[in-house]
């Protein structure tokens, strides 16, 4: 493997005909909202085809059911949203660094 990527989130999804462009983001370190929380910025783009993406979301799909199923996140009551879960242990870190989660 040659490189690697963090990214915070998907920001946006676009398909245009038979291609579909995945724009992956992190939170700017810089750059605030009106409420002072980071914005996103842009760090990669995935582009890729329709078969390509509908598999994808296969595997995607199924590794976010073994994540539930292993109790590492949960879906949310009210949506189909999920959170992590995070035992009481983990919550406080010796250092208080958010970086080792």
């Amino acid at each position: 493997m040659e490189s690697e990527l963090y990214a915070d989130a998907i920001g946006e999804i676009t398909v245009t005909g038979t291609i579909v462009r995945i724009d992956l983001v992190s939170l700017s370190a810089t750059q605030r909202d009106d409420q002072g929380q980071p914005m996103p910025e842009l760090r990669q783009r995935i582009v890729m085809s329709l078969e390509g993406f509908a598999n994808s979301f296969e595997v995607l799909n199924k590794a976010m059911n073994g994540l539930i199923e292993a109790g590492a996140i949960r879906k949310t009551s009210t949506d189909d949203n999920v959170v992590p879960v995070r035992p009481a242990s983990e919550t406080a870190k010796p250092n208080g660094s958010p970086n080792f989660a």
